[in-house]
């Protein structure tokens, strides 16, 4: 060791010798090895936070004496050189759907942006939302931070839990710890599942561990456009206005990210500003005001198997494809335009002039914060990623009106009479739309399949759009380099001068994974550094290798449940040779079986290096929390809440469905009578409430948004204290069964009757459960949000499932009450 000398790097070189560390693993150079453009000022940048350093000197007795001296305070910041970053990442948009990569989505703000940048032809994704947004945030492979899939169907595997290692940290914390300002708006789809609730722990939130000093957006996957749950911070807010007053998410995400980062400017002019600005649109549902709708009205009369056509001879036209591309089949699978009812073809035109209209919707508003940045945009790094994934093919062959049918496995509710006689609804408040699988193919043109299947190119090429005025000297080019999104975190650090940390908060990180693109900013013929790289998703598995491609398809997006699946040793694999093959149109599996299997063996150590195996491809099984050996916030069939709470995700809360269960709650009624809500579950498109009308307990199933049940006492709840019940005999014999309700106020029977279809897996993508009010949407027309308030007084409400609910026997002792709640501790 060298004295003053000893850095980080002879630590760890002491920690390998020791045997404390594997060889090769979180190396760094050292100082005096670094380039320029690696560590550019004397700051020691690879240990975060950065390590304060003690004034060594002359020590005075008196400030006055001429010798004292000290260096001034100065915050940190990073290396004089380095640009304010955004990266603006749209969800659910295929190739082939934006105006700036040859769709027919009007798109003129991505454009713009492009004309002044570069637009990256070969761009990757996972394939599916979580996944991508992880790998991006990270510069590691979604297996390798654990995010193989969505949280919500996270397992005790490594590559599947959805827990960020702490020997990963996310690029927004190394930016903040080198003197970034660093904010996220819209969407957080990477916090596990039983750590979404309002008590935390917020450890994966964006303002926790993600390393953003600012958060306004959503938690989880996708989210009501007119009337979404938000959060500032780890504080669940309500929407500044209601959608009659025009209120829109896209719009308020923009308006918050513009009035944050005039703030930031204004006030430290001298730091620069991470933004990550993710609006959850495209992603379903598809709400859009009406005008902008109106502007796409019978441009899809032609159908989806003629607009790849048209879309195709615009990417020629436009550059992002070859002359010599070649436009790939329609899958036997996805069912042809002309072959569709012509009754039904009005609905399906409308869904894709939503859909349309959504996206240049968001572009308008993109458009917005770009113009906000104009007067620093020559020095930022813009980042736009078309796409989590591909197109979504999760909304059936149809379409639909309420996405959560297919989830619950009951598309069949939604007829083609159903459909056509809301065709003007749809986009709507009322509607909680997606579009056909067909669409969502022809979004994704050229290319073979859709989201969710990562083996072919349609699930995971992107269009991006890199800009950057002072560091991209060509205007208006294309890049054909082989990238892939956890090129991005490593691409910024270069940017920026940082190196990649070593040690984070005192723990040793594992390498970035990724490859800097900034090799390929200003050389359109700079041979591609990213050679290799897997894909995995729903066990839809590709390898990538230095052009070539192996892929193979084992799961189709539109099938929800209840598909059989083939063993992994059955699943087909097909071979193209990109070099020649821009589309992987031609499959030379059978002309060169050697090279089919040198790529799946190296498929096989790849997916062994970052955490793939074993290979997963249950269904249902995945979002039980028991069999998938996950974490459950909720333990037994208890569960006691108090009057106030509010904003409970569906897995911050006892599981009602396809169960016999009862609802008990304590009130305190005023001699007036009470209204409003006593706890209430899901929203306008699916949901249960059990609320006072008129001072009379009522019960509300609603199924869908399409069906709905009431059951209602036949008095009013007496005033003072009272114990109001409900009782779900629940008829069994499959999912989404009925049963028969039973109403009483202080054990004594006071209404019955029959709920005659329930929802069997989930009620709300976004909606959550409330006690004393109802927050969002409401399951019931008899309410509103504002005047869904519980008049009186709840003391505590309890859910119990099985035994518990059967042994209560319509009345629940405060002994019992305390003993069951305790005892589920």
């Amino acid at each position: 060791m060298r004295g003053a000398g000893f850095d980080a790097y002879d630590l760890q070189r002491a920690l390998q010798e020791a045997g404390a560390q594997p060889s090769g693993v979180g190396l760094r150079v050292r100082k005096d090895d670094m380039t320029a453009a690696q560590h550019p000022d004397s700051i020691r940048r690879d240990i975060l936070p950065i390590p304060d350093v003690a004034h060594v000197g002359l020590t005075t007795y008196d400030a006055k004496d001429p010798e004292t001296s000290y260096p001034p305070i100065r915050d940190v910041r990073p290396p004089a050189t380095a640009p304010n970053v955004v990266v603006i990442l749209i969800d659910d948009v295929g190739f082939g759907a934006s105006s700036a990569f040859g769709g027919p989505c009007q798109t003129p703000n991505f454009e713009k942006l492009a004309s002044g940048g570069l637009r990256y032809n070969r761009f990757h994704t996972t394939a599916l939302c979580s996944p991508t947004r992880q790998a991006l945030l990270t510069g590691r492979n979604h297996h390798s931070v654990g995010m193989g899939n969505i949280t919500e169907a996270a397992t005790a595997a490594p590559g599947y839990t959805s827990v960020l290692p702490n020997t990963k940290a996310p690029l927004a914390l190394a930016l903040k710890l080198n003197g970034y300002s660093t904010a996220q708006f819209g969407k957080c789809h990477e916090v596990p599942a039983w750590q979404t609730s309002p008590a935390g722990p917020f450890t994966a939130w964006p303002t926790g561990g993600g390393g953003f000093e600012y958060f306004y957006g959503f938690i989880g996957g996708e989210n009501n456009q007119w009337d979404p749950a938000l959060y500032e911070g780890t504080t669940p807010i309500e929407p500044p206005k209601t959608p009659a007053e025009g209120y829109h998410l896209t719009e308020d995400l923009a308006d918050k990210a513009i009035n944050w980062v005039r703030q930031q400017k204004a006030l430290l002019p001298d730091k620069p500003f991470f933004m990550y600005f993710a609006p959850g649109a495209t992603h379903a549902p598809h709400q859009v005001p009406q005008e902008w709708i109106d502007k796409y009205k019978g441009k899809f009369a032609h159908g989806w198997d003629s607009q790849r056509e048209i879309t195709f001879e615009r990417q020629k036209k436009l550059g992002v494809i070859p002359p010599d591309a070649v436009l790939t089949p329609r899958d036997p699978e996805i069912p042809a335009w002309d072959d569709m009812d012509p009754a039904l073809k009005p609905a399906l035109e409308r869904e894709m002039e939503v859909y349309a209209a959504f996206m240049e919707h968001t572009d308008h508003h993109v458009g917005r914060l770009l113009d906000a940045i104009e007067p620093v945009l020559d020095d930022t790094l813009v980042y736009l990623i078309v796409g989590d994934n591909g197109a979504s093919a999760e909304g059936t062959l149809q379409g639909a009106y309420n996405e959560m049918a297919n989830f619950n496995g009951m598309a069949d509710i939604e007829t083609p009479e159903f459909l056509m006689s809301k065709l003007d609804e749809f986009g709507g408040e009322g509607s909680y739309g997606h579009y056909a699988v067909g669409w969502a193919w022809a979004m994704d043109a050229p290319y073979q399949w859709t989201k969710q299947v990562a083996s072919h190119w349609g699930g995971t090429r992107n269009g991006t759009i890199v800009h950057w005025p002072n560091g991209i000297a060509d205007k208006g080019g294309h890049r054909n380099q082989f990238s892939h999104v956890i090129d991005f975190a490593p691409t910024v650090l270069e940017a920026a001068g940082i190196p990649a940390p070593t040690f984070v908060n005192g723990v040793m990180q594992s390498p970035i994974e990724g490859t800097s693109m900034l090799y390929s900013f200003n050389d359109a013929d700079a041979p591609e550094r990213h050679e290799t790289q897997y894909f995995e998703m729903f066990c839809n598995r590709g390898i990538y290798h230095k052009g070539w491609s192996a892929v193979t398809k084992h799961r189709t997006p539109w099938a929800m449940g209840g598909q059989e699946m083939p063993a992994f040793d059955d699943d087909v694999w097909e071979l193209y040779d990109g070099n020649t093959d821009w589309t992987q149109a031609v499959d030379l599996s059978k002309k060169y079986p050697d090279k089919l299997h040198e790529l799946q063996r190296l498929w096989l150590i790849e997916a062994v290096k970052h955490n793939v195996l074993p290979l997963d491809d249950r269904q249902i099984e995945r979002f039980n929390p028991t069999l998938a050996g996950r974490p459950s916030l909720i333990k037994g069939n208890s569960q006691l809440l108090f009057g106030g709470m509010g904003r409970l995700s569906e897995n911050s809360v006892l599981d009602i469905k396809n169960k016999s269960f009862a609802v008990t709650a304590q009130v305190e009624v005023p001699s007036s009578g009470a209204e409003g809500v006593i706890i209430a579950q899901g929203g306008r498109f699916g949901g249960w409430s059990l609320y006072t009308k008129d001072g009379c307990a009522k019960f509300h199933y609603n199924v869908l948004g399409i069906k709905s049940f009431d059951i209602e006492a036949s008095e009013p709840i007496p005033a003072g204290a009272a114990q109001v019940r409900m009782e779900f005999d629940y008829d069994g014999g499959g999912m989404g069964r009925g049963g028969t309700l039973t109403l009483y106020y202080d054990g004594t029977e006071v209404g019955s009757g029959r709920v005659d279809q329930t929802q069997g897996v989930v009620f709300s993508a976004d909606e959550t459960t409330d006690v004393g009010y109802e927050s969002g949407t409401t399951v019931s027309p008899d309410y509103t949000a504002h005047t869904s308030r519980f008049t009186g007084k709840i003391d505590w409400v309890r859910i119990d499932l099985g035994e518990d609910a059967e042994d209560a026997d319509h009345y629940i002792e405060p002994d019992e009450r305390f003993r069951i709640a305790m005892a589920r501790q």
